[in-house]
């Protein structure tokens, strides 16, 4: 059942969702969904899903979250993450995989909007071949007029706190997209937001940095060997994401680290591998790709089987999704446009990051670093949490911590605390501050790349209690 509003003004258009193909009966949560344009004549359509809180939603934060990638599909989120539902895995309903609800959303404290963003991301289109390509900054700038545009379209949220928040790639523009909403504040843009600050999981902040943090990582948690880490360290002039190819002796370092990381799973290296060789940093040999585990790109597990197999390959739950989300009944519910979106996919390969490249086919990654953003929002009224899975070498929580600390915030409260969810110790904070800007780091003990996935307990009740102003 479907009820649709068109707005008169653009081309935005919101669907209030009462049913969901693999859920039984109504939902328990109002959700919309709906596209807002952006950027010129509105040739960008964002697609986007809206669930007012389940707690008290006059008052909650109003956050958007963004995934990563860029161009991954934000129900990643919505069903593996911080979102109201998860798959039921092996359960088929009303012919996709059934649905259930997830006890750990965030939506239960926070009026979450899920966006489709940069474009081509999930549902989003263009409507001019000319609009297909995105990069870092236009991405940021654009979500930054779909949060003035969603606001404007909902004016009940306009006093709501709100944050700009995401995962991953997205660490890259969230600061970007916060520091663009204080400033059109600042140049009187309507209507004024209550932008109040944002956070994020994971995040890729300094390319050059973050992908150097993972030598020192490797070391740590011994992936590698000390006599490696300080010969790697020394040849290389602690430079490994940018190292020099002429310099030989550095390249076969690198070569005997990837060698012994190639079977880790890079985002999260308690689980199996199941992907191609990993590479830490870049290498003149890199390792060949090995055969992966994953033969079949859609490995089903059917109503009788059970989960408890072999080899478990998280990447096998994702296609859940991809089965759910391109059902031709499922777009109906979710009111996506007709003909503007031929494959859902769970990530756009041609705007995929990857380190060695300055482009994608459809992206331009045209910011190699995002502190100099954070640094000016430490002069700004706003707060800040970053959290990180003390299990990622994706993006290593060291690499995070230099970053943080290259802002020269005064350590407040806490240093390296344990938090504890549960009674448990759930991971370690540190609090900063610098006048009126404060700032959170927290690691998530066990979890991996998108900690949330991971952890969402302990996870769910750290964002609980900083949206509510309280110790985490």
């Amino acid at each position: 059942m479907l009820v649709l509003v068109l707005l008169l003004e653009g081309t935005a258009s919101q669907t209030i969702v009462k049913t969901l193909p693999g859920y039984p009966g109504p939902l328990p949560f109002k959700l919309e969904t709906g596209y807002i344009g952006v950027g010129e004549d509105e040739a960008v359509q964002l697609f986007y899903y809206f669930v007012e809180s389940e707690g008290n939603p006059e008052e909650d934060p109003l956050i958007i979250w963004l995934a990563g990638g860029p161009g991954c599909g934000t129900l990643r989120a919505f069903f593996f993450e911080i979102g109201p539902m998860q798959i039921q895995y092996g359960n088929y309903m009303d012919n996709v995989p059934a649905l259930q609800l997830d006890p750990n959303s965030w939506t239960k404290v926070a009026n979450i909007i899920y966006l489709d963003a940069p474009t081509l991301t999930g549902y989003s289109y263009t409507t001019t071949p000319e609009a297909d390509h995105s990069s870092d900054i236009e991405s940021a700038l654009q979500t930054a007029e779909f949060m003035r545009k969603f606001v404007r379209d909902h004016p009940k949220f306009l006093k709501n706190p709100m944050y700009v928040t995401g995962i991953s790639y997205s660490g890259i523009v969230i600061p970007i997209i916060t520091e663009e909403l204080y400033k059109g504040n600042d140049e009187g843009l309507q209507p004024t937001l209550n932008i109040q600050g944002y956070m994020a999981g994971n995040p890729l902040t300094d390319k050059t940095g973050d992908i150097n943090s993972r030598l020192e990582y490797a070391y740590r948690v011994a992936l590698i060997s000390q006599e490696l880490y300080e010969a790697t360290k020394k040849d290389c002039n602690e430079n490994y994401a940018e190292a020099d190819s002429n310099n030989l002796q550095c390249m076969s370092d690198i070569d005997e680290v990837n060698k012994r990381v190639g079977d880790i799973n890079i985002q999260q290296i308690l689980d199996p591998d199941c992907d191609p060789a990993t590479n830490l940093v870049r290498s003149v040999n890199p390792v060949g790709n090995r055969k992966t585990l994953r033969g079949n790109p859609i490995k089903m597990i059917s109503s009788g089987s059970s989960l408890v197999r072999d080899t478990f390959c998280r990447g096998d739950y994702y296609d859940y999704a991809t089965l759910w989300a391109n059902d031709e009944n499922v777009m109906k519910a979710l009111n996506v446009r007709q003909g503007t979106v031929k494959e859902w996919l769970l990530c756009n390969m041609d705007m995929k990051y990857y380190y060695s490249k300055p482009s994608m086919p459809l992206y331009q990654f045209n910011v190699q670093s995002s502190v100099e953003y954070h640094q000016k929002l430490t002069n700004r009224n706003c707060r800040a949490l970053i959290f990180s899975g003390d299990h990622d070498m994706m993006v290593p929580h060291v690499g995070t911590r230099t970053w943080i600390n290259s802002l020269n915030l005064s350590i407040t409260e806490s240093n390296w605390d344990a938090y504890y969810v549960d009674g448990q110790d759930a991971g370690y904070k540190t609090t900063y501050a610098h006048h009126n800007y404060s700032l959170v780091f927290a690691t998530v003990k066990g979890a991996g790349h998108t900690a949330p996935e991971f952890k969402p307990a302990e996870c769910f009740e750290m964002v609980k209690r900083w949206f509510a102003h309280r110790p985490i």
